[in-house]
C-alpha cells in the first residue's frame, strides 16, 4: 500500500509510530507546532527531544502546518496526550473526510468528562465512533523505533477499518493483531497505566519482587472487573492490550509511569515529579478518572484509590500500603466474578 498516512502529533509514540510507517510506505508526515522540531526531523532524520540518539527514516517528512500533513491522506492517526486530544481533533476537522480511516494511539481519558478518547475525537470530527481504529499493547517508544520485535493490537467495531490498519503497521518487527472490542482495548491501555504507577512507587519504597507481583495481579483483577462493569470482554484483558501492557509498563524503566511512580516512592513530591519528567505522564490524570468512575459504577478499586489518596490527598505511600494489607479478608475469586464469554458476546 503506498497511500499518504499524516500523524499528528511528534512525541516519542508519535514519532515511533510515525518511523513504524514510514518504513512500510514511501509518504507518511508528521504534524508538530514546534517549528525547530519540524526542521531537525526534516534535516537531520532526528527527533532528539524525545527519542535521542535514534536516526528516523529519511522519507519521513514533518511539517508546522497540519493542513500540508492531512491533504491526501487515507488515514490519519492521532497520538496527542489526552488533555490535548479534543483541541487536536477540533483542528483536524477542517481538512477530515469521511472516507479517512481514523486511528488513536493514547491511552488515557478527558479528565473533565470521563470520556475515552475515542468518543472525544467522534464528538469533534463528527464521525461515527465505531469506525474509529485504536492501537494499544506492550510497546515502548525507545524500543519501537529501534525496530526491536513489537506485537500490538488494534481494536474496532469497523473490521474493514481495523484490518486496514493492520496493514498500514504491520511488518517483521511490529506484529499487529485485530480486536473487535474496542472498548476493553481503549480501557485496558488507559487503567493500567495506575498499576504501572503503583508499581514503580513499591520499586521506590523497597518493597521487592513479591509485593510488585500481587500489585500487579490484583491490580489486574481491579481494572478487569471495571472493565467488564463498563461493558468490557473480560478476555480483552488478559491479551496484549491488557496483561501484556501492564506487564512492560509496570517493570521497565522506559516507562513514565513507572518512573514517576518510582520518585513518588522515594519521598519526591507529585510537583516535583511532573517538572522533571517533562513529558506527561498519562497514570496521573487516569488516577483521577478512574476514581470518579469507579464511584460512577459502584465498583470497588482499592489499589487506585489508594494512589488517588496518594497523588491528591497527599497521603504518605509507606501508609497506603498498610491500608492495602490491612483490608479485610477475602477469597482470591470473591472480588473476581467477572462475565463469562458467552455472556459478554450475548
Amino acid at each position: 500500500m503506498s497511500n499518504k498516512v499524516a500523524v499528528l502529533v511528534a512525541g516519542s509514540w508519535g514519532t515511533a509510530l510515525a518511523s513504524v510507517l514510514a518504513a512500510n510506505h514511501p509518504d507518511v508526515v508528521i504534524w508538530s507546532r514546534n517549528a525547530e522540531q519540524v526542521q531537525e526531523i526534516n534535516g537531520k532524520h532526528m527527533n532528539s527531544r524525545y527519542l535521542p540518539e535514534v536516526s528516523l527514516p529519511e522519507n519521513l517528512k514533518a511539517t508546522t502546518e497540519m493542513e500540508e500533513a492531512v491533504n491526501g491522506a487515507t488515514a490519519v492517526l492521532i497520538v496527542a496526550p489526552s488533555k490535548a486530544m479534543r483541541e487536536v481533533a477540533r483542528s483536524l476537522k477542517a481538512y477530515w473526510r469521511e472516507d479517512m480511516i481514523c486511528i488513536h494511539a493514547t491511552k488515557g481519558f478527558e479528565t473533565e468528562t470521563m470520556k475515552r478518547m475515542s468518543t472525544v475525537i467522534s464528538e469533534e470530527l463528527g464521525c461515527t465512533e465505531g469506525d474509529i481504529v485504536v492501537l494499544s499493547g506492550p510497546s515502548h517508544a525507545e524500543e519501537v523505533v529501534r525496530r526491536c520485535p513489537t506485537t500490538v493490537v488494534v481494536a474496532s467495531l469497523n473490521q474493514k477499518a481495523a484490518a486496514v490498519a493492520q496493514d498500514l503497521f504491520m511488518n517483521a518487527d511490529f506484529r499487529v493483531y485485530t480486536n473487535r472490542d474496542m472498548l476493553g482495548v481503549e480501557l485496558a491501555g488507559a487503567l493500567k497505566n495506575i498499576i504501572a504507577l503503583g508499581a514503580g512507587m513499591s520499586d521506590g519504597l523497597g518493597y521487592g519482587d513479591n509485593a510488585k507481583a500481587a500489585l500487579l495481579t490484583r491490580g489486574l483483577a481491579e481494572i478487569t472487573r471495571i472493565g467488564v462493569e463498563m461493558g468490557a470482554n473480560p478476555l480483552t484483558f488478559s491479551g496484549l492490550a491488557g496483561v501484556g501492557d501492564l506487564v512492560v509498563t509496570a517493570t521497565s524503566q522506559h516507562s513514565r509511569n513507572w518512573r514517576a511512580g518510582s520518585m513518588l516512592g522515594k519521598g519526591t513530591k507529585l510537583e516535583d515529579v511532573l517538572n522533571s519528567m517533562g513529558m506527561v505522564v498519562e497514570g496521573i490524570r487516569t488516577t483521577k478518572a478512574a476514581h470518579t468512575i469507579s464511584e460512577k459504577f459502584g465498583v470497588q478499586m482499592p489499589i487506585a484509590d489508594q494512589l488517588y489518596q496518594v497523588l491528591f490527598e497527599d497521603k504518605d505511600p509507606r501508609i497506603a500500603v498498610e491500608a492495602l494489607m490491612g483490608r479485610d479478608p477475602k477469597t482470591e475469586m470473591e472480588s473476581m466474578k467477572l462475565a463469562t464469554w458467552e455472556q459478554w458476546h450475548s
